[in-house]
C-alpha cells in the first residue's frame, strides 16, 4: 500500500504568524504566489501531510513540500522570493541621480532642452541609458506643454455659474453652449488627393488653394446634444442678433433659455442688449476670459474640424457650406451630449495646485 512519505515533524505555528499568514492569503493586493504558499503553510500547520495538502490544494507535492521546509528554517522571510541571479547592475543610484537632476536643472550650451545624445555626452553614460531613465521618471524635454491663466476678476463667480447650470440645469428651462466658428476656410488641394491603399496612407499635398470663408454659428444643447447652427459671410452683432432670433424660434416658447457663451464684443453690444431686454426668457452665462474651455460647443467644434473639415477639400464656400450642412444633419440624426463631471470646487483646486506649482519654478 502507497504511503504518504516519511512523517513529517508538525508544523508549529505562533499566534503572531497564523494571524500574518492568514492575512496575507485573503488581501486583494497580495501576490498569488504568496498568497498560496501562506496557505501551504496553513494547510500543513492544520495537520495535513504533504499528499493532502497538494490534492486540497490543487498544487505538485513537491510544491507543498519545498515551503514546508522554508518556513520551518526561515519562517515568515522563509516564503518571499530570493533575489534572482543575473548581471550586476552597471548604473548605480548616484548616475540615476545625476541625470534627473541634470535633466531638470541644466540646459545645454547650444540648446534650449537636452536630448538623449546630447546629454550621454554630457555624463559619459550610453544613449540607452539615458533613455531609460527619462522612461522610468516620466521625463519629456523634447515636449512642451502651453497654458493660459485667465485674469478675469469674476473667474470663481463664472466658472461656478457655468459648472453649475452644467451639473444642475434649471428646470423649465434649456442650456445652450453658443459659439462661432470664425473665417473658416473653403481650401481645395493643388493636386487630386491620393486615396488609402494597403501600406500606403491618404497623401495630399501640403499647399491648397483658398476659395474663400463663411462663418459658422452653433447652439449646443447641452441635455440632447442637438444643435442649432446657422452660416454666415459676415461674423458682426447683427449676424449674432440673427442668430438668436432661430433659437428663439427653435426652442418651444414655455422653456426658459440660458445661453453660456464668451466675451466677445459682438455679444455685448447695444443692439443685442435691447434684443434681449424684448426677450426677457434668454440669460446669458459669460465664461471667463480665455476659458474657452468651460463652453462645451468648442467640444463640438473640435470634433467638426478633426472628423470632417481638416481632410476635406471645397472648391468653393458654396460647397463648403453644403458640406458642413451635412455634417450636421447626420450629427443631430444621431446626437451624443457632452457630459460634465468636474465640479466648481474641483476645477478651482486643480487650478490652485497649478499656480502654486507656477510660484514654486523659481522664474
Amino acid at each position: 500500500m502507497a504511503t504518504a512519505g516519511r512523517p513529517k515533524a508538525a508544523l508549529v505555528l505562533s499566534d503572531d504568524e497564523a494571524e500574518t499568514l492568514a492575512r496575507w492569503a485573503r488581501r486583494h493586493t497580495t501576490a498569488q504566489s504568496l498568497a498560496l504558499r501562506c496557505r501551504v503553510v496553513l494547510a500543513c500547520a492544520d495537520g495535513g501531510n504533504d499528499l493532502e495538502v497538494a490534492g486540497r490544494l490543487g498544487v505538485h507535492r513537491a510544491t507543498v513540500g519545498k515551503w514546508r521546509r522554508r518556513f520551518t528554517e526561515r519562517r515568515l522571510d522563509g516564503l518571499h522570493d530570493e533575489p534572482r541571479p543575473g548581471a550586476p547592475r552597471t548604473i548605480g543610484d548616484a548616475d540615476v541621480e545625476r541625470v534627473i537632476v541634470k535633466t531638470l536643472e541644466e540646459t545645454p550650451r547650444d540648446a534650449t532642452h537636452w536630448s538623449t545624445r546630447s546629454l550621454a555626452a554630457a555624463t559619459g553614460m550610453s544613449q540607452s541609458a539615458v533613455s531609460r531613465i527619462w522612461r522610468a521618471f516620466a521625463l519629456k524635454p523634447h515636449l512642451v506643454d502651453e497654458f493660459k491663466l485667465s485674469p478675469d476678476p469674476l473667474f470663481i463667480d463664472k466658472v461656478r455659474d457655468v459648472v453649475g447650470l452644467y451639473l444642475n440645469p434649471p428646470d423649465a428651462a434649456v442650456v445652450l453652449c453658443v459659439d462661432e466658428k470664425t473665417q473658416v476656410q473653403a481650401l481645395d488641394r493643388t493636386a487630386p488627393i491620393l486615396p488609402l491603399i494597403p501600406g500606403t496612407p491618404q497623401r495630399q499635398t501640403h499647399d491648397y488653394k483658398r476659395n474663400g470663408t463663411t462663418n459658422l454659428y452653433a447652439a449646443l444643447d447641452v441635455a440632447s446634444g442637438q444643435v442649432i447652427s446657422d452660416m454666415t459671410p459676415r461674423h458682426r452683432a447683427e449676424e449674432f442678433r440673427r442668430f438668436l432670433n432661430l433659437i428663439d424660434k427653435s426652442v418651444p416658447a414655455h422653456l426658459d433659455v440660458h445661453v453660456v457663451l464668451d466675451n466677445s464684443s459682438t455679444h455685448k453690444t447695444p443692439s443685442i442688449q435691447h434684443w434681449l431686454v424684448r426677450h426677457p426668457r434668454f440669460t446669458l452665462h459669460f465664461t471667463p476670459t480665455y476659458s474657452s474651455w468651460l463652453n462645451l460647443v468648442e467640444r463640438w467644434f473640435a470634433e467638426l474640424t478633426t472628423k470632417w473639415i481638416k481632410r476635406s477639400a471645397h472648391r468653393s464656400v458654396r460647397d463648403l457650406v453644403a458640406s458642413i450642412r451635412t455634417w450636421i444633419t447626420n450629427w443631430n440624426e444621431d446626437p451624443k451630449p457632452y457630459v460634465w463631471h468636474k465640479t466648481a470646487d474641483e476645477i478651482l483646486d486643480s487650478l490652485a495646485a497649478y499656480c502654486q506649482r507656477i510660484n514654486d519654478s523659481g522664474h
